[in-house]
């Protein structure tokens, strides 16, 4: 006999109930059917710590299960493609395969539910109309990070007034103080247990730090489409206004006392979102940058990041050369594994949903962080590659590009890093190693310390 449900039936066990009569019964075969997207993982990676490799199959399983007619938030409760949690499974899918229909598709739909405000919906597609201000700016920074990893020029040009529609909208939120207040929606930012909805301080009505930082980093990055698309002037004006948004962010939020700046506007709340999105919208100055994040690291009874936002905290941890401090913080995902998870949690328990993709983004981490291999122009022509190993001795991996593959390996030596890095088709770009920039050819390149 056979059962064969029209969906799916996601689930981590399977319980079969037995009662024979008076004869024996002998069961030959049973088998499960699996459904996902046919994806072809193509790069490899691993370090000094061997629970990396463990991990990257945690989330490239995870992906696997979120990843069908669309990408989706999880295969078991609401099954709907949300823009935060697929910004961050389209990053794992750069590194390892070539494909771009599952991403693109994922543009192209977000585009297209977009609503009279001007806004994306949070998810889509679905039959109940959700609106989260803050994932249409992530929605933005997914189509930079389309044009930057992949050629498909075509297709990221076609959503482009969906992009501006959304910078302008967020526009007229800007009040009388030069600040975004009040996005009108649910403004979720993380799963913060202190959070309301995951909504944070004056999120709602008020005047969020880090709303108003999410803003200026959807507005750069609309800034490189533009002028990718030879746009310079509206690229020059939505530069000018993140520019002057970050000085009066800085006015009213940055609290020089303690070093940090606030969530809100009477400098009650702090968090590791506000500082980490201070550092990642480039606004502030190297010095800046690591001076912040070195308090935040020092500082107890912050906000934390949870799985989902702990992507952005890696991001800081990279730009201010805190690998280790990341490390550190991956170390939930290997306690996945130590309590039989198969696949990534949503959030630290209690957690509702036990595979929930916003969890593979260490798979891009691995790559883009550790290795630091990201691309340095549009359609990833060129690659600036700079490695942090932080407490680990190597690392080596290999990361899907348009041309083929980009391998890389280094190795701490006495004095520094060596290794080797080879470059496919016609890729060239710079290396930061050792305290110097060299010049990377295609193919083969030696790195001597």
């Amino acid at each position: 006999h056979s059962f064969e449900p029209f969906w799916w039936i996601a689930g981590l066990y399977v319980e079969i109930a037995i009662e024979t009569d008076t004869e024996a019964l002998e069961i030959e075969e049973l088998s499960l059917y699996e459904t996902h997207y046919p994806f072809e993982f193509k790069s490899s990676f691993k370090s000094s710590l061997p629970e990396h490799q463990e991990i990257e199959k945690l989330a490239l399983r995870t992906l696997e299960m979120c990843s069908h007619e669309t990408y989706m938030d999880c295969p078991y409760y609401e099954q709907l493609m949300y823009v935060g949690d697929t910004r961050l499974e389209i990053l794992a899918t750069y590194m390892t395969t070539n494909d771009t229909a599952l991403p693109f598709k994922a543009l192209s739909l977000f585009d297209r539910s977009r609503r009279a405000s001007g806004l994306t919906t949070s998810r889509y597609p679905t039959d109940r109309i959700q609106i989260i201000p803050t994932f249409s700016l992530i929605w933005v920074c997914m189509t930079h990070d389309f044009a930057v990893w992949r050629r498909n020029e075509d297709d990221w040009k076609t959503v482009m007034k969906g992009v501006r529609s959304v910078l302008d909208t967020f526009r007229d939120y800007i009040n009388k103080d030069g600040l975004v207040e009040g996005p009108v929606g649910w403004n979720f930012m993380d799963w913060v247990k202190s959070w309301n909805r995951g909504i944070p301080p004056d999120g709602d009505y008020g005047v969020s730090c880090m709303i108003n930082w999410l803003f200026v980093l959807a507005l750069k990055a609309g800034a490189e489409l533009e002028e990718f698309s030879g746009e310079t002037e509206l690229a020059s004006r939505n530069r000018k206004l993140a520019s002057s948004l970050a000085v009066r962010i800085k006015e009213k939020f940055f609290d020089a006392g303690r070093g940090l700046f606030a969530d809100d506007l009477k400098h009650e709340f702090y968090s590791e979102h506000s500082q980490s999105l201070a550092v990642i919208s480039g606004e502030l100055s190297e010095t800046e940058s690591k001076t912040l994040v070195e308090r935040m690291l020092k500082t107890e009874g912050l906000a934390q990041a949870s799985i989902y936002f702990s992507h952005y905290l890696f991001e800081a941890y990279r730009i201010t050369g805190n690998i280790d401090a990341m490390l550190k913080r991956m170390s939930f995902w290997k306690e996945l594994i130590e309590i039989g998870c198969k696949t990534c949690i949503e959030e630290p328990e209690p957690s509702r949903s036990d595979c929930h993709a916003w969890g593979a983004h260490p798979v891009y981490h691995y790559r883009a962080s550790i290795l630091g291999i990201r691309p340095d122009s549009a359609g990833f022509r060129s690659v600036r590659i700079r490695p942090q190993l932080g407490m680990l001795e190597f690392a080596e991996g290999s990361l899907v590009h348009p041309e083929g593959l980009i391998k890389a390996l280094f190795r701490k030596v006495h004095n520094g890093l060596e290794g080797e890095i080879e470059l496919p088709g016609t890729v060239c770009g710079e290396l930061e190693v050792n305290g110097k920039t060299i010049t990377l050819k295609p193919g083969l390149n030696v790195l001597k310390a």
